[in-house]
This record gives structure tokens, sequence and C-alpha cells, in this order.
């Protein structure tokens, strides 16, 4: 029997990789049950606070924040930031009454999590990574069932409630023509097009590395670029190019329209988040991963392992990156066999439909739960 109006309550924050994918899921549930009532659970000062509106989501607030390893105000502040975001999780559960709490990931979904725990509420996972976040962790022993992306999680989550469903991604990226994707960039036909991306906040790193070699890239391998730098990096970046000698290079803090992006591109530089990789099997492109070191768990260098297994992707380890970025796009621009196998290998991995069938199991299980 169907529960004709569902309350949903779907925590994830912090980053877009935690962030998109629970709207994908979210698109899809109401797409299958129009009447549900969804709500989000985020932080205020974090990227889902915008996301999760504009995608025609409401969302509410906890207090509570990551704990740093060193001392920081935020450290000293967090058990009382628990204790209160506990209570802000409370009272948004008896609010609402969910009949199913999601997790996406990220601290925020910790305190709700454990409230839903706690109250027998039917809770799901859906974790991005090869190796899972902390909240996930902590939160998979009271789950139902978790939904992962890579084969490599399971050794860190309860045996028999992993379910390999893929991470969910905008439905809209293979919407754009390659001739469409050149043309909206103003880049021409016939030659070569990297696209280099360092998540939603620009990496540092990648940005040093593609400048050190930009002369070599420009103007011996003549290919041309799409180079999202990041907000915080970009007018730098501008102070020391000359922009002027570089026509066909596109330097841009953000990237508004990724599927044309990724349509106009034969490679891809990129970090080696779950949703990076994730849009990269979708859109099949041949990829350079450079992981981030700074993250839990060292778990982008495992996300970006699992892809060059499948024969994907090259891996560069972040600290070599200034120096052989240049040497692996050289050998690898100009291969079109070799970026055709990898092409296939990312196509071959890619789960289109991650979204739906999550959204469609949840709501099955919620179904089998109602007398």
């Amino acid at each position: 029997m169907s529960n004709p109006r569902p309350s949903i309550i779907i925590a994830a924050g912090g980053t877009g990789g935690h962030v998109f994918p629970a709207i994908a899921i979210a698109d899809a549930l109401r797409k299958l049950r129009p009447e549900a009532m969804i709500t989000f659970v985020g932080t205020r000062n974090k990227l889902e606070w915008q996301a999760v509106p504009k995608a025609g989501y409401p969302i509410r607030s906890v207090w509570i924040s990551g704990f740093h390893r060193r001392l920081t105000l935020q450290n000293i502040l967090f058990p009382l930031k628990l204790v209160v975001s506990l209570f802000q999780s409370y009272r948004i559960i008896q609010s609402l009454k969910p009949d199913v709490f999601i997790s996406c990931g990220g601290y925020v979904a910790g305190p709700t999590g454990w409230v839903a725990g706690k109250k027998k509420i039917l809770s799901v996972i859906q974790e991005q990574n090869s190796f899972p976040g902390v909240t996930n962790r902590m939160l998979a022993n009271k789950a139902s069932i978790i939904y992962t992306a890579f084969q490599q999680a399971d050794q860190w989550l309860p045996a028999g409630k992993t379910k390999l469903f893929g991470n969910p991604t905008r439905s809209n990226l293979r919407s754009v023509s390659k001739e469409d994707g050149l043309k909206h960039f103003g880049l021409a036909t016939g030659r070569k097009t990297i696209l280099i991306l360092g998540g939603s906040g620009g990496a540092l790193s990648i940005n040093e590395a593609v400048l050190a070699h930009l002369p070599m890239l420009m103007n011996e391998l003549n290919v041309q670029l799409i180079w999202q730098s990041g907000t915080r990096y970009l007018k730098s970046l501008r102070d020391r190019i000359d922009t002027a000698s570089y026509p066909d290079m596109i330097i841009t803090d953000f990237i508004h329209n990724m599927p044309a992006a990724f349509a106009a591109a034969d490679l891809v530089i990129s970090r080696a988040g779950a949703s990076s990789c994730a849009e990269l099997m979708l859109t099949g492109k041949p990829s350079i991963l450079i992981p981030s070191p700074n993250v839990a768990g060292n778990h982008q260098m495992m996300n970006a392992k699992a892809m060059t297994e499948s024969g994907a992707a090259k891996v560069l380890a972040d600290i070599d990156a200034k120096q052989s970025l240049g040497l692996v796009i050289a050998n690898l621009i100009n291969d079109d066999v070799q970026l055709r196998l990898m092409s296939e290998s990312m196509t071959k991995m890619a789960t289109p439909n991650a979204a739906e069938d999550i959204a469609r199991d949840i709501l099955d299980r919620l179904d089998r739960r109602i007398p």
C-alpha cells in the first residue's frame, strides 16, 4: 500500500559532492511521487543553503560544524553546537514527522540522523566515495540500506547492508553536442580542447600546475583550454597571465554551463571527488585525475585508483602535478586510440539511472513498512 503523501527529510551538506547527489535523489523522488513532502536539513554558511532553495526545496538549519584536529574556536564551541543541533534536529523531526530519513553525508547529517535512528524512522544512506565519510560510517548501523557508488566502500560498512547503485548526477550533462559546446565558448572545431576543473572552490595546485605548463600546452600542443579556476584564484591568475596571447583559453571562476563544457572537452583535468568522478563517467570523458590530499581518509585517491584500474583515467599525485602534468598531457592528448579506449571505459562505469533507482528503492521500502 502506498503512502499518499510521504514526508521525507534529506540531510546533506558542506560540499557539492554531498549536496548535488542529494538534490538529484530529491528530483527523482518528486518525479516518482509528486505529492511527497521533501525537506532538506543543512547549515546556513555552506553551499546547501543556496543550492537547495535554488533547486526548489525547503531547507531547515542545524548549528553544527566539523571537528578539527587542531585547537580552534570551532572545536571549543563543538560540544555546545552538538547539543544545540540535537535539540534542533529533534524539533525538526517532531514538526515534519518524516517517514524516511536520507543521509547523503557531511557532518550536518549526523545529529538529525542520530535522532531519526532513536525514533525508529526508516533511515537510508547514499555514500558517494570509495572510503565512506565519518558521518555516514557513524549512521551506518542504524540504516536500513546503504547505496554505494564504489564497490571498495563495502569493506568499511556493515556487511549485507550495501547496494551498488552509483552516484546520482545532473540529468542534463549529456544534453549538448560537441559542436554546440565549442560554439558556446567561442572555440574552434578541429582542435583538441582540455577542460580544467578544481571543484566548486577551485584547486590551487591544479592552477599552479596548468600555469607552469601553459606555454607548452598552448604553443607546442596547440590545444584550447576551458579553465575553471575558482573565485579565490581568478584575479591572481589573470594578473600573472598575458591573456591576450592566448585567445583560445577561456579562464573563469566558475562554469555555469557544465553540459557545454563537458561536450567541448576531449580531455578533462580534475580532482577526484565523488561527484566529479560520476560526471566524468556519465559524460565518458578521458581524464587526468589529481586527487586532493586534504580530504578525510584520502578518499579522493581511492576514487581515482578505482577509475584507473578500469582504464578510464590517469592519476597524478598532487605533489607531482606541477612538475609532471605537461608530460602526462603531451603523451595523451593526441593519442586518439587511447582517448577512445579511456572514454569507453568511463562510459562502462557510468550509472545514468542511479538517482531514479535509489528513489524507487526508497519508496518501495517505505511502502512495505506501511500496514
